[in-house]
């Protein structure tokens, strides 16, 4: 990390033995943000977090991190902020207020907002930040909780190539593929494009797993040859064991794919993009929701499918 995120001038609360490492204020633990915050703790950084739960502060401190009492604790001393919280509203109330990361973040940090949100929101913060001497950038990420546990997320950025650049040895600690696609809210953007191309791929998968069941083939072996072939994706490779055992403990939440749908389609109507296929699959995903299966993995499309099929559920 270049010294520019690590002002000789401001204390920090780094590793002595790492003087060039930025100290990380972490807000938001959950699914993503745990293992993401550890993975920077395993890099030799100084993470202090802050989350509303009480075990995912003991998580952090368990791998080494600091807890903090409150946002205000958290970045006070931080050179680098990073946010990873569900949705818009959670960001702007992290963010903005009395009580929030501009108010007490000092000029010349990073904040480096790592959620899935609308492009204008992060378009919105990058404005708002600048005014207080804070510089943002939008850096979404994919490959869902193992992607995070392994640190191969792809991460999606957008923002000034400078503090892309300055940020780039700390997303390699998190991921394997690292892009700044262009300026602030482009990450979120291309992320919410990421989300699209996704929730087709599963559905699609779902409908393949309904229709070899009822076939009676050995669903096993089929996904196995399926995944080596051109209908081989990095969605079965990491799916089709929750379809074979049925397993839909969230990696990622329908709720949370359904927010992303809802951004894709509306960012799809603002620029006049059809998305025809995508709009189908956006009402799949709300309908499982409003049948009380928000809360599982989004491999549990497989169940809206099965009910649609008459099948098991």
């Amino acid at each position: 990390m270049s010294d520019a995120l690590a002002d000789p001038s401001r204390p920090t609360r780094q590793d002595p033995s790492r003087p060039n490492l930025p100290a990380i204020a972490w807000i938001g633990l959950g699914i993503m943000g745990s293992p993401m915050s550890e993975n920077l703790i395993k890099a030799g950084y100084d993470v202090t977090g802050f989350t509303l739960e009480q075990d995912k502060l003991d998580r952090l401190t368990a791998a080494g991190g600091t807890a903090a009492a409150s946002i205000a604790e958290a970045v006070r001393d931080a050179d680098v902020v990073i946010t990873m919280v569900p949705a818009s509203p959670q960001v702007e109330a992290i963010a903005y207020g009395p009580d929030g990361i501009l108010a007490h973040a000092r000029p010349g940090t990073l904040l480096i907002d790592m959620s899935s949100i609308t492009p204008q929101t992060s378009v919105d913060l990058a404005r708002v930040a600048k005014d207080k001497g804070v510089r943002v950038l939008d850096a979404p990420v994919s490959g869902g909780e193992a992607g995070a546990v392994e640190a191969v997320l792809s991460i999606m950025v957008g923002g000034e190539q400078a503090d892309f650049d300055e940020a780039k040895p700390l997303f390699e600690a998190l991921g394997k593929t690292i892009v700044l696609c262009g300026p602030h809210g482009s990450g979120q953007t291309v992320k919410a494009a990421n989300q699209l191309i996704v929730a087709v791929n599963i559905q699609a998968c779902a409908e393949a797993v309904v229709f070899l069941e009822k076939s009676g083939v050995d669903l096993k072996a089929a996904l196995d040859v399926l995944n080596g072939g051109l209908a081989g994706s990095t969605v079965l490779t990491r799916k089709k064991d929750n379809f074979l055992a049925r397993d839909f403990e969230p990696g990622f939440r329908i709720d949370l794919h359904h927010k992303d749908m809802g951004i894709v389609t509306d960012a799809a109507r603002s620029v006049g993009a059809a998305l025809p296929v995508g709009a189908v699959v956006a009402q799949l995903v709300a309908s499982l929701r409003a049948q009380g299966d928000g809360g599982l993995d989004h491999s549990a499309l497989l169940r809206a499918v099965e009910r649609l099929s008459g099948a098991r559920v």
